[in-house]
């Protein structure tokens, strides 16, 4: 449970975090190569219901800016949206590494290979399409996302039971059919050509920058499989009261603002010279 508390007799109040999951942050601050790796909607960005209107809370886009500019530092954000609606929305600092699509996108910097997919899966991923806009068109309130790899089926505006009729029958219709992956997420059905997790983003991102301690926050239940990898050192975070594999919670957005503001504070001590 959080409340309220002065900040440093500067007479702001801030949602202070649970002592445990501060004595962690202070713990993987002083990690050698750090990665703060974070889902955006639901974490950096409180939930809207379309999805072009999402923005970072101020707060936290300042904090994961400044983490990023810090030595032996690296910000990733590991979003199910697209590369491009991830950039869109977020308007992540240069240096931050993208993870999209659930895993199925990755960007790590100029010259990072664009997704293609070959002739089967572009043929699979029509006839996916081609399923969910039929049932679209008979439920009201939902509408289809376009992805590199796959389609999302998001009934965020629909009747709770035009919701739960629509992502059944694109269940029935998708779900024995070789070589479609579908993920289920908050009011979205997510269908994909390739297979691919957070989970494996959190994995690539380790590999890649040989970060020793991982820092993630997520609530969404796709964001289990990223929070699954990770190991006895590093710290995970679930946002939300949804249940959860993570070590530690918070309970909304504004919260994940105060854990980069107190994470960007304990690896400035660990990194900077003292002056």
């Amino acid at each position: 449970m959080t409340h309220e508390a002065n900040r440093s007799g500067t007479g702001e109040t801030w949602l202070s975090l649970p002592p445990e999951l501060l004595d962690a942050v202070r713990r993987i601050a002083g990690t050698e190569h750090l990665l703060v790796a974070m889902d955006f909607d639901g974490t950096i960005s409180p939930l809207v219901d379309h999805a072009g209107d999402a923005r970072p809370l101020p707060r936290s886009a300042a904090a994961f800016a400044e983490l990023a500019t810090l030595p032996r530092t690296t910000t990733a954000l590991i979003s199910g949206r697209a590369l491009d609606s991830l950039r869109a929305v977020a308007s992540p600092p240069e240096e931050t590494l993208l993870i999209g699509s659930h895993g199925a996108e990755a960007w790590l910097g100029p010259g990072s290979a664009p997704l293609t997919l070959d002739v089967d899966q572009r043929e699979l991923l029509a006839e996916v399409r081609s399923v969910l806009a039929e049932i679209a068109d008979l439920a009201p309130g939902t509408v289809l996302e376009d992805k590199p790899a796959g389609v999302v089926l998001h009934t965020r505006l629909a009747q709770d039971d035009v919701a739960e009729d629509a992502v059944s029958a694109a269940r029935a219709a998708l779900q024995d059919r070789k070589g479609v992956f579908l993920k289920n997420g908050k009011r979205v059905l997510e269908t994909s050509v390739v297979h691919a997790s957070k989970g494996e983003g959190v994995d690539f991102l380790r590999q890649a920058t040989g970060a020793t301690g991982v820092l993630f926050a997520g609530d969404d239940t796709t964001d289990e499989d990223a929070l699954a990898r990770l190991g006895r050192h590093d710290v995970g975070v679930k946002v939300g009261l949804d249940f959860t594999q993570a070590e530690f919670r918070v309970e909304a957005p504004v919260h994940v603002a105060e854990l980069l503001e107190a994470l960007l504070r304990e690896r400035r001590k660990a990194v900077e010279p003292a002056s």
